[in-house]
């Protein structure tokens, strides 16, 4: 791992890998970018991987006023970033014949539970591939989020309340015909899993089934660091935000993770093949890259994650996230064996270009792979 100082993101002493990693020009350049890309966040980790090496970045501290000095296992809410890992979650319980992607939703929600208009028609596919016709929040969410809505718009929203408000749901469009973008959705994929698991919690169920067998040691749905770990404080306008809560709808946002664990998961997902994992994660790893639909721009989506195109007649994988007090990424490209995540503590907005940036940085290594 390399620690690098907030006023020279690129200099100091560095390792081998990371020379290697960085040799490049435009990689170097691309890489000064990065770590500045977000200039009121208090740290920035970034973790880089190509051709079987790696290499970790970290500036700053987990605070704008009395932190520590963060590291490649400090934790940042991920936010959307938590999707992703419900879409392995799902296709490792169906490698272990627990469920079918296919399944109608309602078949793993709680017995009576009212289900919208052509509401029998979505699937657990529909809600991995955000095809189910749900809108991107559920009805009351936003009410029930006026009090905290600068600081956790999700904390007061329960899982009740996302099971009620399904009944008082308009689907947009017919399942299956239309991508349209939906924390409801994912929120109840994450719900129908637990129900397929005999009603074990999400983020139990996550931690036994995904960030275990994958040796994920500071991923987890917990809102504080265990002991002896680290944790940044999320920023909005220079502001800490308390510690982002989805209780209803953890699968969509609950997670927090690491540099060095998301480029763990990224680096399984480049060679499923040798990932020393159960023979169930081993295919879900595999599942979860097929292209599931493509779309009208050229791109497609495998299961949550967007897939683009390259010039080169590769594809390029990538998600981001973000909460009220941080902004994730990650991305890979299996042909040429190169992956790239980025976190930082503060929010998405205006100044903040760490995801395109990060995004710029991927393209980059690949160029030289």
């Amino acid at each position: 791992m390399t620690v690098l100082p907030s006023t020279a993101p690129c200099t100091g002493s560095l390792s081998d890998d990371a020379e290697r990693l960085l040799a490049p020009a435009t990689v170097r350049q691309a890489m000064r970018t990065l770590l500045l890309a977000a200039p009121t966040a208090g740290t920035i980790a970034v973790g880089l991987h190509r051709n079987g090496r790696h290499a970790l970045f970290v500036r700053g501290r987990t605070a704008h006023h009395g932190g520590v000095r963060a590291d490649a296992d400090t934790r940042f809410e991920v936010g959307s970033l938590t999707k992703p890992f419900t879409a392995l979650l799902l296709a490792e319980q169906a490698a272990h014949g627990e469920l079918d992607l296919g399944d109608p939703l309602a078949h793993h929600l709680p017995a009576g539970t009212a289900l919208p208009t052509g509401g029998t028609a979505i699937a657990l596919t529909h809600l991995a591939t955000h095809t189910s016709g749900l809108p991107r929040l559920p009805p009351g969410l936003l009410t029930s989020a006026v009090p905290q809505l600068f600081a956790n718009p999700y904390a007061d929203f329960s899982t009740d309340d996302v099971l009620h408000a399904l009944a008082r749901t308009r689907l947009r469009t017919a399942p299956g015909t239309r991508v349209r973008y939906s924390n409801f959705g994912v929120g109840l994929l994450g719900h129908a899993l637990t129900g397929a698991a005999g009603n074990v919690s999400y983020p139990a169920l996550l931690d036994d089934r995904v960030l275990k067998p994958l040796a994920l040691r500071h991923t987890s749905c917990a809102t504080t660091a265990p002991a002896g770990g680290t944790q940044a404080t999320g920023y909005w306008h220079r502001r800490a935000r308390p510690p982002f809560r989805i209780p209803g709808l953890p699968a969509a946002g609950a997670l927090r993770s690491s540099a060095r664990d998301l480029l763990t998961v990224t680096e399984a997902l480049l060679d499923p093949a040798s990932a020393q994992v159960p023979s169930a994660l081993r295919t879900a790893l595999r599942e979860v890259l097929r292209p599931r639909l493509r779309l009208p721009s050229g791109n497609s989506l495998a299961l949550i994650w967007n897939i683009r195109p390259r010039s080169d007649g590769t594809h390029l994988y990538h998600h981001s996230g973000g909460t009220r007090g941080c902004t994730a990424f990650a991305g890979f490209n299996p042909h040429h064996h190169t992956a790239l995540v980025a976190l930082a503590n503060t929010a998405p907005g205006p100044g903040n270009t760490l995801v395109q940036a990060a995004y710029n940085t991927l393209l980059a290594l690949q160029s030289r792979a």
